[in-house]
């Protein structure tokens, strides 16, 4: 029984502080260990893993006077179980009063807005300090968080005051330069509509004047053909008649048919040439002859009065 009261075995992320007659002996690690009974002693049990310690809020005034309340997170670790045994009397204690000393070192010579926007720098200063001072007692400082800033209730009113303030001001800017684009979109939006309906005016003035300009061609080329066809005409006309070699009486009673053509049953006053009259009194002359004699003979004459007219 004695002998199995002198088997230990220590468990993993621990180490045994070891007496020996009230002196230290040694330090146990991981695994099976036997002591001396009467003679060799376990003295302390330490934990060698990471270990998290919240202090409360400690008061601190800032390099202009202002007094607020800072708790702080800090993370450690026990890296040496003989100094952390017989370093100091209380370690957890210890490293409270050193947090807040170094905190109230540090704070001093910051005023209240560079406290409140340099946590990082804060931090990695009071890590440093604290990783020095407690290097001989066998802990390492890992990390140090300030976990609250707390100024005081009028220093908060004037905060968020300032802040309302600044959202305010920020709101405002915001709207201005929302009308600011709208009025510019605006004026551009106009100024794009007068541009595109001065532009659709002019188009519209030049397709007008493109078709009138082509109206008043077609028309020109229409009168031009009309009277080139009518020249076409009368010397298509005046080359008949050379063709069939017609006689001074038959031109003469073509020439009377174009004045009984312009007259037209209106009152028109026509001037007749001499010779046409002539060959006109002939032709009715003829015509009473032929009447009293017989028919065949004015069929005759009027047969060749046609043909020469042809």
């Amino acid at each position: 029984m004695a002998m199995l009261s002198s088997i230990r075995i220590v468990p993993q992320a621990n180490a045994y502080v070891v007496e020996r007659l009230g002196a230290f002996k040694e330090t146990w690690s991981v695994g099976l260990h036997i002591k001396v009974p009467f003679i060799d002693r376990v003295a302390r049990r330490v934990n060698l893993k990471e270990q998290v310690v919240d202090f409360p809020p400690q008061p601190v005034i800032t390099k202009d006077n202002v007094t607020m309340q800072i708790d702080t997170v800090v993370y450690f670790q026990i890296t040496d179980p003989k100094l952390y045994s017989y370093g100091v009397e209380n370690p957890i204690m210890a490293i409270e009063n050193l947090t807040a000393t170094t905190l109230r070192n540090i704070i001093g010579d910051l005023e209240l807005d560079q406290t409140l926007t340099s946590r990082e720098t804060i931090n990695t200063k009071m890590r440093a300090t604290l990783d020095e001072a407690t290097d001989p007692w066998g802990i390492k400082v890992n990390r140090v968080e300030l976990k609250n800033i707390i100024p005081p209730a009028a220093i908060q009113d004037a905060m968020e005051k300032q802040m309302k303030a600044e959202r305010e001001r920020r709101e405002a800017i915001l709207r201005a330069e929302g009308e600011k684009k709208s009025s510019i979109l605006r004026a551009e939006g106009h100024k794009e509509s007068v541009i595109l309906e001065a532009e659709g005016d002019k188009e519209s003035a030049i397709l007008r004047a493109e078709a009138n300009k082509e109206a008043t061609i077609r028309e020109s080329e229409g009168q031009a053909e009309a009277i080139k066809q009518i020249q076409q005409a009368n010397a298509d006309g005046i080359e008949f008649l050379k063709k069939a070699s017609a006689d001074n009486a038959v031109l003469q009673l073509k020439s009377l048919e174009a004045f009984a053509k312009a007259a037209d049953g209106k009152a028109t006053k026509i001037i007749i040439p001499s010779e046409i009259q002539g060959i006109a009194g002939l032709v009715k002359s003829i015509t009473e002859v032929a009447e009293d004699q017989k028919p065949s003979l004015k069929d005759q004459i009027e047969e060749s009065l046609t043909n020469s007219s042809k």
